[in-house]
């Protein structure tokens, strides 16, 4: 009796809490990101335009364009940001850390599988995804379900892939959907196998079934929240404006500067590792660069490498992920721009 009343008494505990989560989720996505993005899909439809480039009219003076573009960006991005970091600190202390470990915690294949496809409704861009992934690896998450799950995220947005399609055709959508899907489930994999998991994962916020009657909630998510934030967030907004002053640099606009050869599948590839953008941002760059001239293969290169990752969110996960997990990540999105862009000049 005693052992069904104990179950009995924790049964409450085993689902407020995840329902609790999953409400927030809800809420939080579609306030953010379900229910604007539906009703851009008729701009695109429409216009065949999402908007300017984010990357154009770059100041000459380095930190007027770091100010500049760190304006512009930030305003896009604050609400995802905030969710991210929201979210990221809520499944530390809401969601039991076994049933995480069931799923998104297998070392296997699988892991990497449930990761890509729970990264499908959050269409995130990579540095507001960064902060949900670092707290999946504080609940000691696999590094192939973490990664999956940050790459999902903006490569596999649905609603980016909608935009893609009425404004640059239908056959970038496709060939971003199949490179997309490619590159999250072999990177997330090859990571998870070449990579190597810490001998010992202490996870900064006790279990949530293990403590929830000796800690309050508010203590543990405020401890969670913090070192999230801080971990997160001041790095984050110094990379923003080093790459805003540097962007006229790595994305060159002048006609006819980006031709369609190796070399430029190569650049812009690479370019689109370091820099970071707003979700869908990656669809009016591209047009705007094939605009003035840019060659298909390097835009096909961009439209895999600037959504995926970049130097910012790359710093966000640093005390998520060994170094050599995020460095190989950011060479395999790059590799795989370029496999992209290169089929194309064949």
């Amino acid at each position: 009796m005693a052992g069904q009343s104990s179950s009995q008494a924790a049964s409450p505990l085993v689902w407020w809490k995840p329902a609790l989560f999953f409400l927030v989720v809800i809420v939080g996505l579609w306030y953010v990101k379900w229910q604007p993005y539906y009703g851009k899909a008729f701009t695109a439809a429409d216009t065949h335009s999402i908007g300017k480039s984010i990357l154009a009219q770059a100041a000459e003076n380095p930190l007027r364009a770091a100010l500049d573009y760190a304006m512009v960006y930030f305003l896009a991005v604050w609400k995802a940001a905030v969710l991210g970091v929201l979210l990221g600190s809520l499944i530390q202390v809401l969601i039991p850390r076994d049933w995480l470990m069931r799923t998104l915690g297998q070392p296997r294949f699988r892991g990497t599988l449930f990761g890509t496809l729970f990264s499908l409704p959050g269409m995130m861009c990579t540095c507001c995804a960064a902060p949900v992934a670092a707290g999946m690896r504080r609940q000691q998450v696999s590094m192939g379900g973490a990664l999956a799950f940050w790459l999902g995220n903006p490569l596999l947005n649905p609603a980016t892939l909608i935009f893609m399609g009425f404004v640059l055709g239908w056959q970038f959508t496709l060939i971003r959907l199949v490179a997309g899907f490619a590159t999250v489930l072999i990177v997330a994999t090859l990571v998870q196998k070449w990579v190597k998991e810490p001998a010992a994962v202490q996870p900064v916020v006790p279990d949530v079934l293990s403590e929830a009657e000796t800690t309050p909630f508010l203590v543990r998510w405020g401890k969670a929240l913090w070192v999230l934030f801080w971990n997160t967030i001041p790095v984050y907004i110094v990379a923003v404006l080093i790459l805003g002053a540097a962007r006229v640099w790595l994305f060159p606009h002048a006609d006819g500067a980006v031709g369609n050869t190796l070399f430029w599948v190569i650049a812009m590839a690479v370019a689109g590792c370091l820099f970071v953008i707003p979700t869908a941002a990656e669809i009016p760059v591209v047009q705007t660069m094939m605009l003035a001239g840019m060659g298909v293969a390097p835009g096909l290169a961009l439209l895999i490498t600037l959504p995926a990752l970049s130097l910012p969110s790359l710093i966000m996960l640093r005390k998520a992920f060994p170094a050599k997990a995020l460095w190989l990540s950011a060479g395999l999105v790059a590799l795989a721009g370029i496999v992209t862009g290169g089929i194309a000049l064949l």
